[in-house]
Parts: structure tokens; sequence; C-alpha cells
């Protein structure tokens, strides 16, 4: 399905659904296919909201975890979503948690984080090769997966045509060091909302070690690992995921039950 990218001043974003907003930031290789089967289960219960970011877009001196987190709150506040549910993979989960830190703001109600970035992870800008080399974008791709074939050659393609520009190397690097700079393991104490954690238990990325440790900081958080599954949950395991998901949903907002 193809869904209406919006247009809010300068901000690009999609809007599906009715509902409390659940807001979905997707990672440094993230595209909205990364959210498909997401969009399509819980726009029946929510508005799903997905904003473009500008990962690559943005200047060199704002390409960073915070410079996201700003955009992510100038979109939020002239949106004026309230009673949110905030979800982040990856960078994307590293992004919403600096939001919530850095602004005092009672407009998120849950954060769910699914491989996130924020205290430690093995990155894809640790050894990039010379731009060109399809292949080793194929294995770097397929590596986020627990099976290689969720690796199509479409994913390799949109990963490889943004490796293969050198600027947006640059950035990817310069977004890389600054998600591994900035380290949550002092701060997370201080998000009291409910949070869950969705991980696979063979993400190699974010590994589950990862998870315990974001679990045993967040005061109010719940984990679900999900076996034979990789870094991106919501994509190897829709069925899966959705479930767990809804049910925490259910459990801490105004959601529309099933006929």
């Amino acid at each position: 399905m193809q869904y209406e990218i919006k247009q809010h001043d300068k901000f690009s974003y999609i809007e599906e659904g009715e509902g409390e907003p659940l807001v979905l930031l997707h990672g440094l290789f993230g595209a909205l296919s990364n959210f498909r089967s997401l969009i399509d289960f819980f726009k029946q219960y929510n508005k799903v909201v997905v904003p473009m970011l500008p990962l690559l877009d943005m200047d060199i001196l704002h390409t960073s975890v915070s410079g996201l987190a700003k955009y992510v709150h100038r979109f939020i506040e002239l949106r004026d979503y309230k009673n949110i549910h905030l979800l982040g993979n990856s960078l994307g989960g590293h992004v919403g948690l600096v939001y919530l830190l850095k602004n005092e703001s009672n407009r998120v109600k849950t954060v769910t984080l699914t491989g996130s970035s924020g205290l430690f992870e093995s990155a894809m800008g640790d050894s990039y090769p010379k731009r060109g080399d399809r292949e080793y974008i194929r294995k770097k791709t397929e590596y986020t997966f627990y099976d290689p074939a969720m690796a199509t050659d479409e994913l390799v393609e949109e990963v490889f045509s943004i490796t293969n520009n050198r600027l947006k190397v640059i950035k990817i690097i310069a977004l890389a060091k600054s998600a591994i700079r900035n380290n949550l393991e002092k701060e997370l104490h201080d998000i009291k909302i409910p949070a869950l954690l969705i991980w696979g238990k063979n993400d190699n990325i974010t590994p589950p070690f990862v998870a315990e440790e974001f679990h045993k900081l967040l005061p109010d958080s719940e984990l679900h690992f999900i076996d034979k599954c990789g870094h991106a949950p919501m994509m190897e395991v829709p069925d899966e995921f959705n479930s767990i998901l809804l049910n925490f949903l259910k459990k801490h907002s105004v959601i529309a039950t099933e006929a």
C-alpha cells in the first residue's frame, strides 16, 4: 500500500488512522518499508505518524542525535500531538530517548524501543569500504537480520545508493559517532513513563545484553525477546511484534478494541 506523504511547513510525514498518536522514528538506514506492517496494523487503533527524519539532509554541524531530537521536538510542537506513544528502532529509539530527556513534556505517554542505540551498538559506520562495494553492503544488510533472505535486492539497493554518495557517507559516520558519544546510561532513570522493549534474541548490532541494560535502567519498563529475530523485529516478525505492542498499548492508552 502507498501512503500519502503530507507536508506541514518544512516537515514531511505520514499520518494514517485516528486515535492517540503512535509516532514512529526510523533508524539510520530506515525507510517507510521498515514500518509497513506496523502502519497497516495499527492505523485501525491509533493515528500512526511517521516523520521523515532528515538524517542525511541536515547541515553537517547539526547531523547528530541531538540535532534529530530537536527536529522531532519541533515537529511534535507544530502538529500539537498529545497523548503520544513514541516508538523508535535503532537510531530512531536513541533520538526518541534524547527528545524525552531534553524536553519537559507531558505530551508522551509511553515509549517503545526496538534495537535501540543509546547504550551500545556495533555500528554500520565502523568500517566503510570504498564506495561502490555492493557485495560489502549486501553482507552488512544481511547482518541486520536473523534470516539473510530479508536483505532483498530492493533493500540492498536502497542502502547501496545511500552509501555510494560521498557526502551521505560522511553524514552517516557523523551520526554513528554522535550515537556512540551520546551514551544515556546515567540519564535513563529520569524517564519515568512506561517503556516497552521488544528485542530480537539474535540482534547482532544491539545484542540482547543491551536490552537487559535498558530494562535495568528504565524505571518502568517491560522487556520481550523474540527468538530467531535480528535488529528489526517489526520487519522480520511483524505479527509477533504487533501483538506485543498492542497488548502494551491497551494497558496504557485509550485504544479501540477489536470488533
